[in-house]
């Protein structure tokens, strides 16, 4: 008998997720509850283990295909002796074998993507047909036509052209965490209307308060060493709920912007997969050191690979900061399907003006991008003036 295991809904509205890595090969023996695949969300990397014991039969996506879900992902010879099978089923109810099962292949190469990913997307049959024969998956290709009708230079587009080889070269497969990066990149830069503010911070007074706060937090043995990154989030957050138009989202297919209640802060972090996006959530009400323990527990977990899903999903408003490395200016790209993002640059000691007089302060640049189609430029301006009130007088945050 063959039980065949549909890559069930893992959560917030999923409906694809692309192989990573089989830990199983065609012909081995399954123990039930052992992990078999490494599936790629939106969000994170998720084990799927079987929820019977048996040999695999078939595996019907290859590493780097999205498996829509719903569809059979893999096959498993359920009646084979000693297996260890269990009656009960722990993922979605599964019919019996179909007769026309997906024909995505399960070894390397090229493969025909799945028929079921093409449901719903608005492109003509020439255009289906340039996405088959090129191997792209055209529901994962981003439609810049009327409509977001996808065209032919779309597909030519996500496919790419070939590259010639040559003697030396190392290729890195472009999939799992590296891919999902570029398709959130592109789908941005294609729907939001991107426009960049740019501000600069005098954060002379952040620097001595900071300073103080840690001594004081040292000599009470608190364990925790601030840095200037809660600051930043504490004063985001007060802006926000001042702003509300920019902790929002766009649902075009109501027609409607809707302004989210609840501010929840996503981090952009450097790992070694790739850039990610752990969150603070519901960061209203923290004060600077809890914002500094929950950052810190997210740093950890998310460079460590220990990141749960709610970790990683949710936000409703990034910031990206590469702290000692934030350069001098970046117009950085929203975090779709959000309406803007703050870039937080380094802070260092420059020349200024202040009382008619040329003095050293500490100084940063923040920038702001905003979906211009929801936010107007003034409300940008006027956003990031509620920041620079609020670090250039950083005793209104408070630090307890």
């Amino acid at each position: 008998m063959i039980y065949e295991f549909r890559l069930p809904d893992i959560g917030e509205g999923l409906v694809e997720g692309e192989v990573v890595r089989w830990l199983v090969k065609e012909g081995d023996l399954l123990q039930e509850d052992q992990p078999m695949v490494e599936i790629m969300t939106d969000k994170a990397t998720v084990e799927i283990s079987s929820p019977r014991g048996g040999r695999v039969a078939r595996r019907l996506y290859a590493e780097g295909q999205n498996c829509p879900v719903g569809k059979v992902l893999i096959e498993i010879e359920i009646d084979v002796a000693g297996s260890g099978s269990a009656p009960a089923a722990k993922g979605p109810a599964a019919p019996e074998r179909s007769q026309t099962p997906p024909t995505a292949a399960s070894g390397p190469g090229k493969s025909q993507p799945v028929g079921a990913s093409e449901t719903g997307v608005l492109a003509t049959p020439a255009t289906r047909k340039l996405a088959r024969d090129a191997g792209v998956d055209i529901g994962a290709v981003v439609g810049t036509g009327p409509a977001g009708r996808i065209t032919s230079d779309d597909v030519k587009a996500h496919g790419g052209a070939p590259v010639q080889k040559h003697e030396g070269d190392v290729r890195i497969p472009f999939r799992g965490l590296r891919k999902k990066i570029a398709e959130n990149m592109v789908r941005s830069k294609h729907t939001a209307a991107h426009f960049t503010y740019v501000e600069e911070i005098d954060c002379t007074e952040l620097v001595l308060l900071r300073t103080r706060a840690n001594q004081r937090l040292a000599a009470q043995g608190a364990g925790i060493k601030l840095s200037f990154l809660p600051f930043i989030v504490k004063a985001t957050v007060a802006a926000l709920e001042k702003f509300p138009q920019l902790n929002a989202t766009l649902d075009e297919a109501a027609g409607e912007i809707v302004q989210r209640k609840q501010v929840h802060i996503g981090l952009a972090t450097a790992t070694e997969a790739g850039l990610m996006v752990p969150v603070v959530r519901n960061a209203n009400p923290l004060s600077v050191v809890e914002l500094a323990q929950e950052i810190d527990r997210l740093a950890a977990v998310t460079r460590t690979g220990k990141a749960a899903r709610e970790d990683l999903s949710g936000s409703t408003f990034t910031i990206t900061s590469l702290g000692a490395l934030g350069g001098v200016l970046a117009a950085p790209i929203i975090n779709y399907p959000e309406v803007a993002i703050l870039g937080v640059h380094k802070i260092s000691r420059r020349p200024a003006v202040v009382d008619e007089k040329i003095v050293i302060r500490d100084l940063m640049n923040l920038s702001i991008s905003v979906d211009h189609r929801v936010v107007d430029g003034y409300d940008a301006a006027r956003f990031i003036a509620e920041i620079k009130a609020m670090l250039e007088s950083p005793n209104l945050l408070g630090v307890s």
